[in-house]
Parts: C-alpha cells; structure tokens; sequence
C-alpha cells in the first residue's frame, strides 16, 4: 500500500492459489482425504494477507503489474465501500479477466458437487475445533504463524462479479499517461515477463517513483524490459521478490530423480556478493552487464530439458499432463514441443482443455506492440507470431473448453472420439486442485512411463497427498521469472535514483550497501515505512493573464526580478499552476514588501536626512548583518535587525513612519 499525495495506492491484488492444496480435490475419496487430512469441501480462497482489515473506501486506485495481480479483484470491487479506479494494460486486463472466468468456471465443479453454500456465516472446516484436527502444514497454510491469515479467506466471487469489476477497470496503452485524481501522473513500461506485463512510473508533484514488479530483461516472447524509460525517478519500489524464491534453492542443478525432476539455475548461487559489482567504467559496460541473452539462452536450455523429458516418456507410451500458469510458459513449450515431435517422427495429439483457451491464444496475435522484436519481424512477413497458429491448422493442437466434451469423448455413432493416448495436455489448474488436472491425475498417477511438469513455487509433496502413491515422473520447473541478483546493482547505476526500497528478507539474505549515489532502505510486512522527502522545491507553472499583471522590479544586488501577486494555487495533471485570482490586487494603500539587509551607514544618513539621531551599535560577536541603532532624538527609539528579521521600537506612529520610509529608500520593494 502507498500513500502519495494523501491518496492511498494499492499495489497489485492477487490470489494465493497454491494454498488451495489445503483441500481435497473433488475426484478424492474419503479414504484418500483422511488419510492426507485434506478439507473435504468446498474451497475457499486465500487473499493478500491483512487485505480485509483495510477499509475499501480509503483505496484511491489499484494498480496492476501482471494477469496474476488481478485474481482477488472481484473480492474488493464488488464492497459497495469501494469507489476507487483500476489501472492496467489492455493485455493484462484481457487476460487477467479470462483468468478470472476460467477460476469460476473450475470452481462450479465443487458446487455442484457439494451444492451451494447458502449457510451464513463460517464453514465447518474453519471452527477451532477442525482446525486443530489438521496436520501441521496444512494448519499453518490456512492459519499463518500466528494465526493472521485465517480471516484472508473468502468465498469465491462470481461471474456478475467479475463483469462489474472489469466496468471499474481502466486499461491503458504502453507509455500512455493516464492522471489520477489530477494529482499522480501513471505510466506503463514492459517488464518483460509476460505480454502486457509492467512496471510503472508513479510521479507526484514532489515525488517522482518507479514501481519496479519482477522484470525479466530479454523475453522468447514478450516485449523486453523497458528499464530505460524508468531513468531519472527520485525513488524506487522494488518489488521483484523472484529472487528470494531462486535464493532459497540455491545449489540445485539439473536432476533426473524418479519422482522429482528439477531443472534450476546453473550458474553460480544468486546471493553471491563477490559477483555484485559496485562500479562500472561507462555505460556501455553497464548495457552488456544487463544484457539478457544469456538468460534468454539459459531459459531456452531449460525448456529443451523439460520436452526432452516428456519426448522420452512419450516414446515409452506413457502421456504428459502439464498445468503450468504462466501464458509464455506455454506458448515456448509448445513451439518447442512441435519441433520435437516432428523431428522423431512422432505422432501425439496434443490437447489444451481450458474454457479460456481458444480467446486467450487468439488473443497473442492480436498484441503485436506487446511482444519481443523477433515476433514483431514475424508479423512484417506475414508469419505466425507463435507456432500454435500451425499447429491449429494442422489439426495437431486440438482446443476444448471441458474434459467431458462430445467432440473428445464422442461415440461412433455420433461424434469420432478425438481422445489418443499416449498424448500431451495442457490444462490449469497448477495447484493440482481444479479443474481437469486433477481428473487426468487420478488417471495417471500411477503410470511410471507418465510425466507431470508443474512450476516452481508451490509444494508439490503437499500437492500430490491425494493421488498417492506417484509413480509418475515429476519435472517441477524453476522458470525464469525476474532479475537475477547479480544485475540489481548495475540496474542501479543505470537508473541512477537517489534512494532504494528493498524488502527486508533481501537484506537478510544478501545485504546491499548505500554508496554515494543511492541510499537503501528496506521495508517491512504489516509496518508503516516513512520515506524522507528527497526534494526542497518544486516547480509552479504561471497562467498567462497572470504574468501580464505582472509589474517586476530588477533587485540591484541580485541579477533577478521579483513581483508581487495574488492568486489561486491548483494542482492540474500532477503539476501546480498558479492562476489569477478573481479579485484584483490593489497595491495603492498597501505597504511595500522589502527584502535584503540594510547597510546601516545608510541606513544612519537616511535618518538623519529626516532628523533623527541616533547612533550604531554593533553585534559583539562580529556576525555580518547584525546591528542596532540607538535613537535619541527627537524621540527614543530603537531599531534592532538580526539575519532573519528588523524590528522598529518606537511610541510615535509619526516617527515609526519616518524610519519606515527611511528603509525604504535604502531596500528595494514591490
């Protein structure tokens, strides 16, 4: 949550999809549910943490970086409290609201297998007396350490709910400025790691902020990392906390285990600080440091791996069942796929059973402006952008919306059964809990010559507790999904902001120093951050009728111009305008406004030009500026000036009018 210009801004809104694990799957008899001391209900989902203490009406705006940030949406746009805007990318927002329909449309399948929840209140499974029975994981999941989390779960929004929350969404092009309120200028700049995906620019007239989500610097797919429109920001949120996730499996390297296959990172550990530069000879060398085409190359070994792997199990006559959530994930494996297959002279139908499938990949061609230059060359000669288009056409990729579909379990009579095994299947859902994965499992978890690819980041022991025992080959994958630690430091010395943020468990577990240029703070979860303002000034744009009422006068000790006015301050587009006010100034019987310190021998002679005497007394200290004069005649008085101010002592209003314009004839004023 950031605050900025006493506007509250929400940063992303997310799902916690992988603690779905917590509940039985809907094909899991009782006997596997209570052995796995799974929830045998219907799920509720988990949102961000602490999210439901906020109050809905104090959420200005909510900006969204990826299609995963905007799963928990619905659960805030349908509070009548909530009045705010959404902001995304048109990519983001198409293909996070399919994301969200294809959620529900998985979903219906435990209601109708359980029947509506209509009772109110809580369910069954989360009074004290059933969470106590769960094993500790699985407590823990639903609980947190402390207990914090229980009140983050929710019933699942529905359709109506996902059409009124796209109505509040509003969708920007790539660098379009959008203003908030009239105060906070938005800006959307690719991060790379997916089509649409972003990082954004957040500018307040005194604050200008770069909202840094995980970013990947060259993409097989989508448009690389736009990090040279982020120069020049006052400030940085980083937020790209893939690579606590890598740290965390550090050492891991390719293996072929029977069960769990993980193919990780091969270079050197990602928290190695020796490997962490603090200087660079000049730009250029900070470009190649920041290059991607190692990663690129590295991310392309790895998605060789993983079809190497499911080519294998194919050939020995066993299928492929792969849930990845990641759209570019995907479109790589199957371009990869195909080549395989052609290449070995295999013939495998491969399926994708989702109900967003068709439109989403319909929808990759219609971006071209989000994608990587390579695809873009493609759409200039007339190419497929991505390989499925062929494979469509060749009735090698077959699309359907259910598992149960006629056209892919049809009889002889009326349809020609399309369902061949061995086959590849893409499908959500990742948590291994929805969906037509779960069905496919309980089909082939026992098959050793089978292979399920599933990605990094939730617990696949946790998620395999109701079809074991696995005999099927597991590939969790670690893909790459944001800037390695090795590149943080030059990234800096590129965008070249003068203070960092960084979340607290990347100091614990690779500490970065401030150096001149760049000061690091870190912050905290659940705790309030205060970051010190980092600009004295700011700019004021003048409306022209009021610089024409203007009357300036030359300061003689100052090579400027100065004028006084009045008028009406505004804050327009994120910058202050200064406009005319609707009533006049009349400076005919006002004072003059003076400024500068007076020379107190003229100052003296200008007195006594008008008769009065009086005598000049120094500061003791010597301090330059500082001085008093002592009247005598023709009344005492008294005129005292420091560094900040003059202070005229005297009874006679007569006399005080004398001395007044006696300063005024050695100031200046307007």
């Amino acid at each position: 949550m950031l605050e900025l210009c006493g506007f509250r801004l929400l940063l992303e809104c997310p799902l916690d999809l992988s603690a779905l694990t917590v509940f039985a799957p809907i094909s899991a008899t009782d006997n596997d549910a209570n052995a796995s001391g799974l929830i045998k209900a219907q799920p509720w989902y988990k949102t961000v943490a602490a999210l439901h203490l906020w109050d809905p009406s104090l959420i200005g705006a909510i900006l969204v970086s990826t299609p995963a940030g905007m799963l928990g949406l619905p659960f805030l746009a349908r509070n009548p409290k909530f009045s705010g805007k959404i902001y995304a990318t048109e990519a983001t927002a198409r293909i996070g609201r399919l994301m969200m329909e294809e959620l529900v449309a998985m979903h219906a399948e435990f209601v109708q297998f359980y029947g509506p929840d209509e009772r109110p209140g809580l369910p069954e499974w989360m009074k004290w007396e059933e969470l106590e029975k769960l094993p500790p994981a699985l407590r823990e999941v639903v609980m947190g350490e402390d207990g914090e989390e229980l009140g983050s779960w929710m019933p699942l929004y529905s359709a109506s709910d996902i059409k009124e929350c796209m109505q509040k969404v509003q969708s920007v092009k790539y660098a379009e400025e959008v203003c908030y309120n009239g105060t906070i200028i938005l800006k959307a700049f690719s991060s790379g790691l997916e089509i649409g995906s972003c990082n954004w620019t957040v500018n307040g007239p005194r604050r200008n902020i770069t909202y840094l989500s995980s970013s990947i610097f060259e993409s097989s797919h989508a448009m690389d990392f736009d990090y040279h429109s982020l120069q020049g920001n006052d400030l940085i949120l980083f937020s790209d906390l893939s690579s606590l996730n890598s740290m965390a499996k550090k050492g891991n390297d390719f293996n072929g285990n029977n069960n769990h296959s993980e193919p990780m990172h091969k270079d050197a550990p990602l928290c190695d600080v020796s490997a962490i530069r603090t200087d660079y000879d000049n730009e250029d060398e900070i470009l190649r440091c920041l290059g991607g085409i190692d990663e690129n190359l590295e991310e392309i070994d790895k998605i060789s791996f993983v079809c190497s792997c499911i080519l294998d199990s194919l050939q020995m006559g066993g299928s492929a069942l792969i849930p990845v959530g990641r759209l570019g994930v995907v479109l790589l494996l199957l371009e990869q796929l195909s080549r395989l297959l052609e290449s070995s002279h295999l013939k495998v139908p491969i399926f994708m059973i989702s109900t967003a499938a068709e439109e989403m990949l319909a929808f990759t061609n219609a971006v071209p402006e989000w994608l990587c230059k390579q695809r873009q060359q493609k759409l200039f000669s007339g190419e497929a952008l991505f390989g499925h288009v062929e494979l469509m056409d060749e009735k090698k990729l077959l699309l359907f919306p259910i598992l149960n579909s006629s056209n892919l379990f049809g009889t002889k009579t009326l349809h020609r059964m399309m369902w061949q095994e061995p086959c590849i299947v893409f499908s959500p859902h990742w948590s291994l809990r929805l969906g037509p994965v779960v069905h496919l499992l309980r089909r082939w978890h026992a098959d050793p010559r089978c292979v399920l690819v599933v990605e990094e980041g939730a617990d696949a022991e946790v998620a395999l507790l109701p079809f074991k025992m696995v005999a099927m080959k597991v590939l969790q994958c670690s893909f790459l999904s944001g800037i390695r630690m090795q590149k943080v430091r030059p990234l800096l010395e590129m965008l070249q902001p003068k203070l960092v943020l960084f979340p607290e468990d990347l100091r614990l577990q690779c500490p970065l120093k401030d150096d001149s240029s760049c000061s690091i703070l870190y912050y905290l979860k659940n705790v309030m951050l205060h970051v010190p303002g980092l600009r004295s000034d700011f700019e004021v744009c003048l409306a022209t009728d009021l610089a024409f009422q203007l009357k300036p006068r030359k300061l003689t000790e100052r090579n400027m111009a100065i004028a006084r006015l009045k008028g009406q301050l505004l804050l327009n587009n994120g910058k202050y305008l200064l406009v005319a006010s609707k009533e006049l100034l009349d400076l005919s019987n006002k004072q003059l406004l003076h400024w500068g310190s007076a020379d107190p021998v003229r100052l003296l002679m200008a007195l006594q030009e008008r008769g009065i005497i009086g005598s000049i007394h120094w500061d003791k200290n010597g301090t330059d500026g500082v001085f008093s004069i002592q009247i005598t005649k023709p009344e005492e008085a008294m005129i005292e000036t420091s560094g900040t101010k003059t202070v005229i002592y005297c009874r006679d209003k007569t006399m005080a009018a004398l001395i007044y314009e006696a300063f005024s004839s050695v100031c200046g004023g307007i």
